[in-house]
């Protein structure tokens, strides 16, 4: 699942950028790296861009980005053992 795959209000950690060469870099400078916790906040009007909370900011990101970045979904069973740093 990527985090153009999400709905409004998800939460998830990221397992995975497969997103190459500079942007790629500049996403783990933002905080997309192995573990990070996040939110799925909303969708642009046309599906474009996403809005995402990640380390205690929000990020805006292209609907292709998104696609780059595989996470796990965390269920609302799960949301006790997730640390909340969104």
């Amino acid at each position: 699942m990527t985090i153009a795959d999400l709905k409004k209000g998800s939460l998830f950690i990221v397992r995975r950028v497969r997103v190459d060469k500079e942007i790629g870099k500049r996403l783990a400078d933002m905080g997309f790296v192995k573990g990070a916790q996040g939110q799925f906040i909303r969708r642009g009007l046309l599906g474009d861009p996403l809005q995402v909370k990640i380390c205690h900011y929000n990020v805006s990101l292209r609907r292709e980005e998104a696609r780059g970045i595989e996470v796990d979904l965390v269920l609302p069973e799960d949301k006790k053992k997730a640390v909340r740093v969104w």
